[in-house]
């Protein structure tokens, strides 16, 4: 399974975002304060080596692109919550956010309804 840290998660997000860019952009777009242009190419460059971001070359920049879809990793990352906090039971999970979001009955009618669609 795939994992990424906080930091290769953020620049994933914004790759997602922007569909294709340089590091340049993709450092404008995080927020302040802002990390170092050579910290955002070195994760850039870590998520190529983990072969879920890929390049361009043009002229002497580099162009990059997401290869890993984002549904495809928010699968994965549920999966891996799901079984690492909630003993693999999705019931748990969605047990634990009601209680803890005190979902109103129409949000929960709203979420069973969701759940009865996609069947």
């Amino acid at each position: 399974m795939l994992v990424l840290t906080r930091a290769e998660e953020q620049i994933m997000h914004k790759l997602w975002s922007l569909k294709k860019a340089y590091v340049k952009e993709v450092l404008e777009t995080l927020p302040e304060p802002k990390p170092a242009y050579n910290t955002v190419s070195t994760i850039i460059r870590i998520l190529e080596r983990k072969g879920v971001v890929g390049h361009e070359k043009t002229g002497k920049s580099y162009l990059y692109y997401p290869l890993l879809k984002k549904d495809e990793y928010k699968k994965q990352s549920l999966k891996k919550l799901i079984h690492g906090y909630f003993e693999g039971s999705f019931a748990n999970m969605a047990s634990f956010f009601a209680k803890e979001e005190n979902l109103s009955t129409t949000e929960l009618d709203e979420v069973m309804k969701h759940l009865k669609d996609q069947k």
